[in-house]
């Protein structure tokens, strides 16, 4: 029996649906912050095989980026409270 391991990382631009599985996101989360929040270049990307991308083609994002603007909302949940640490 073979007990090779590999394990596998995803790149750090994914399609919307790997994001989907990576962060947790629902996908009308992610047009919204694509819309309101994110920066073209920085969170997503628009790509085209052509390489000459329109406003809608598929875009790609920046898991890495996207990871850092969720733990940007960690200090700015509603009714939490500053909590000591022990």
């Amino acid at each position: 029996m073979d007990n090779n391991v590999i394990k596998l990382l995803p790149n750090d631009w994914v399609t919307e649906e790997k994001l989907v599985e990576l962060t947790g996101l629902r996908p009308g989360t992610i047009k919204r912050a694509r819309e309101k929040s994110w920066l073209q270049g920085r969170e997503y990307l628009h790509i085209s095989p052509e390489g000459d991308p329109k406003p809608n083609s598929e875009c790609m994002y920046n898991r890495n980026a996207i990871d850092r603007w969720v733990e940007g909302h960690t200090t700015r949940q509603p009714n939490a409270t500053n909590r000591k640490k022990a």
